[in-house]
């Protein structure tokens, strides 16, 4: 280890990641006695934060309740993006967890001693040691790309915004799953023109939420959203949007004055390559012990989302199946089992919400 680290520069356990996962394992280690310190490229919570604001989480309080602390809405209701975010401050706060927010983890590297984890807060570079490394980083960091021309215009988005700012104008949703649906029923809502495309003739039975099903198949009925089912972008204009029928090949033009692409995202792998941690399948997943979470580096472990690489359309590894993860790292670290008292994940396993 090098002399020129400070004592500061030094931690048991660093966590890239303060989303729900990072921050449950920050609270879990410093209850085991193990410092920790958590990195996260933005704030906490980043990826909820990017969600349009008062979005929904589509599970229950229950499920996405982190490290014993009750998560409650006035209403009972399903927790807000922004009661969500305020319930991960008071986490972090409740326990006094060490958080570097917009401090960009780099690279990791095995050193003499432990791993190297380099960091560039405000574009300064600085390097801590730490025993063992979590990286809980999720795999939703970029929009997946459409492949066709005009897709970087300014006015298209692979994220819902404020809603607000649409307000009478013509938006093309392109995409027929959770996160498309729901942009296109906030934004009828406020006062949008929203016209859906989707590749499938009809939307897919399994990949819509049942509260979400009624309204959206009664609105393309009655016309009030435009529906282009069974049809693929081709081409984005500053105007409209060039569309193909699928089962015929017929063009069709659509103005739009703005473009969403909801079509899923995928995961910066740029770290684990780095790490040198082997990827696998064909949504480059890592590759690690499922008893333990530790991957092929010694020391390195994931956590989380993560753990999938970039899902599919049918993502099936959330939050609320990724808090045993927590314990199995704890308990590999300090050698002792560790107890959970999560009295309902045998429901979550028999009845996914998500």
């Amino acid at each position: 280890m090098s002399d020129s680290i400070s004592t500061s520069d030094k931690t048991e356990v660093a966590i890239v990641g303060a989303g729900p996962i990072g921050i449950e394992l920050g609270v879990a280690l410093k209850r085991a006695g193990v410092a920790a310190e958590l990195f996260d490229a933005g704030p906490i919570g980043q990826t909820i934060s990017w969600w349009a604001p008062q979005t929904r989480w589509f599970s229950s309080n229950e499920r996405i309740a982190i490290a014993g602390v009750p998560l409650l809405t006035v209403d009972q209701s399903k927790a807000t993006r922004e009661e969500y975010l305020t319930y991960l401050r008071s986490v972090v706060s409740q326990f006094g967890l060490s958080v570097h927010p917009y401090c960009p983890v780099v690279d990791v590297q095995r050193q003499s001693g432990g791993l190297g984890v380099t960091t560039k807060p405000g574009g300064e570079v600085r390097t801590w040691m730490a025993r063992a490394v979590v990286l809980a980083i999720g795999g939703t960091d970029h929009p997946r790309r459409l492949g066709i021309p005009g897709e970087d215009l300014p006015h298209v988005d692979g994220y819902l915004r404020e809603t607000h700012r649409y307000f009478g104008r013509r938006v093309l949703i392109i995409g027929g799953r959770n996160s498309a649906i729901e942009a296109a029923l906030r934004l009828h809502h406020a006062g949008a023109k929203v016209a859906l495309s989707y590749r499938g003739e009809t939307l897919p039975e399994d990949g819509i939420k049942y509260w979400l099903r009624p309204e959206i198949n009664g609105l393309l009925k009655a016309g009030r959203i435009e529906s282009l089912m069974g049809t693929e972008a081709v081409q984005i204009t500053s105007r409209s949007v060039h569309l193909r029928k699928i089962d015929s090949g017929e063009p069709i033009e659509v103005a739009a004055d703005d473009v969403l692409s909801l079509i899923g995202y995928s995961q910066d792998k740029t770290l684990l390559r780095s790490a040198g941690v082997h990827l696998i399948d064909s949504v480059q997943r890592p590759k690690h012990n499922e008893a333990t979470m530790e991957t092929n580096v010694p020391g390195l472990y994931v956590a989380g989302t993560a753990i999938a690489g970039s899902q599919t359309s049918k993502y099936k590894t959330f939050l609320e199946n990724c808090h045993d993860h927590v314990d199995k790292i704890v308990s590999h670290l300090t050698g002792q089992s560790v107890e959970t008292s999560r009295e309902y994940e045998s429901q979550i396993t028999a009845q996914p919400e998500s």
